[in-house]
């Protein structure tokens, strides 16, 4: 099944593509690798999730976070390819935590992103990962996640 007709079978809605807010592009393409930039947890109605894991808010919620990240990740993929079906895989993936310092389960957390690529693309959405906590990310928002993908030709 397409990544496209995937999306639509599991009843997901994507945020619109969020805009920079900064100097900086969303999407580099380098050949049939693309760049994606770190991306937040944006909603469809605009809002973040925000909130420290640890204090604030729970490993869940965080996971939830992630998850939603992915979703404005796949976004912003589908606004700048056309079609989801263009991602052959993904290659690597940064994600992190706005969390406290005694919080250690951040894998778990990012696997909220993780299990959304695997359920969108299958096994090409399992990529190489790193999970890191964080004192602060911008806004207060939960998560932030950037990705490296290759392209079809």
């Amino acid at each position: 099944m397409s990544a496209d007709a995937k999306i639509q079978e599991l009843g997901l809605e994507l945020p619109p593509p969020p805009k920079p807010q900064g100097t900086y592009m969303p999407i580099v393409q380098d050949g049939n690798t693309i760049y994606v930039s770190g991306h937040g947890p944006l909603k469809p109605d605009g809002s973040m999730f925000t909130g420290k894991v640890g204090s604030e808010v729970d490993a869940e919620a965080g996971r939830l976070s992630a998850r939603q990240t992915g979703l404005a990740i796949l976004a912003t993929l589908k606004n700048q390819l056309g079609s989801l079906d263009r991602v052959d895989r993904l290659i690597k993936v940064l994600g992190m935590v706005n969390c406290t310092p005694d919080f250690t389960t951040h894998p778990a957390v990012i696997n909220g992103f993780s299990d959304l690529m695997v359920e969108v693309f299958g096994e090409n959405g399992r990529a190489a990962r790193s999970a890191v906590g964080m004192g602060s990310l911008p806004g207060n928002i939960t998560t932030e996640i950037e990705v490296i993908l290759k392209i079809k030709d």
